[in-house]
């Protein structure tokens, strides 16, 4: 069958899901089978915002600020051009076997902040958290209330793996130990066909196998609800959306979100 192409646009946003509420399978990622795909598909998109974004304020540092600054950009909710949406996460659920995981993701501590905000991690991907600031920053990884790593790096250019310790899905919050304005969400998904969209609030997953689909898309909450005892942004829970849609050998479907 040639390519084909179609938008599908969500009808109405999802639920507001719990914060580790993202319908994801609690099974090991070892679950997961690579293969060959055979005339595999592909899903490309973009996560737009409606209506005017709320206003976030800066967050204040309180400590190290010879080497942080004064204060940070809130990166809980980037919308750019086209009023793009950064930082979404969008998952196709279900995928069994697929092509396999080859990425390599770096949560870096860099400049005082987590870099990238928002990352994914899937089977066959290695992941690494690095701190390439010359300061002391504590790497604190919770699913749930559960600890998955907590790694104290203290020397500029430290790199730890931590792969062996992303094996269960969910959503990883992350903060630094050591400054409290420093936050973060790793995104443990089933399978490699998950993707983070850009700056313009596209995201493209490839080579997903013939077949039909849930389709999610999260993002953390953003609108603020104030700071807990250590002085850290509380933001209200993430939302999700979930669209149902069909892959034909070698066709293209296009998905379009809005986040409110």
């Amino acid at each position: 069958m040639g390519d084909q192409s179609r938008v599908v646009r969500p009808a109405c946003v999802g639920a507001i899901v719990a914060l580790f509420g993202l319908l994801l399978i609690a099974s090991p990622l070892g679950a997961y089978e690579a293969i060959t795909v055979k005339d595999g598909g592909t899903i490309s998109g973009v996560v737009r915002f409606a209506g005017p974004p709320p206003k976030l304020g800066p967050i204040p540092v309180n400590k190290n600020r010879d080497v942080c600054g004064d204060e940070k950009p809130s990166e809980a909710l980037v919308v750019g051009a086209d009023r793009g949406v950064r930082d979404s996460v969008v998952l196709v659920e279900g995928v069994a076997k697929g092509k396999k995981g080859a990425g390599d993701v770096i949560l870096d501590n860099r400049k005082c902040l987590f870099v990238s905000h928002v990352t994914a991690v899937a089977p066959g991907d290695r992941a690494r958290v690095r701190n390439s600031d010359p300061i002391l920053h504590n790497t604190h990884g919770f699913l749930g209330q559960p600890t998955v790593f907590n790694l104290a790096l203290p020397t500029k250019d430290q790199m730890i793996d931590i792969t062996k310790r992303l094996q269960k899905p969910g959503v990883v919050r992350v903060v630094c130990d050591a400054h409290p304005h420093m936050f973060a969400w790793m995104i443990v998904h089933d399978s490699p066909y998950v993707a983070v969209t850009d700056e313009g609030g596209a995201f493209r997953i490839t080579d997903v196998p013939p077949g039909t689909y849930k389709i999610t898309m999260w993002h953390a909450g953003f609108r603020p609800k104030g700071s807990d005892k250590d002085g850290r942004p509380v933001y209200d829970e993430p939302k999700t959306m979930t669209r149902e849609l069909t892959i034909a050998p070698k066709a293209t479907v296009t998905v379009e979100f809005e986040l409110k």
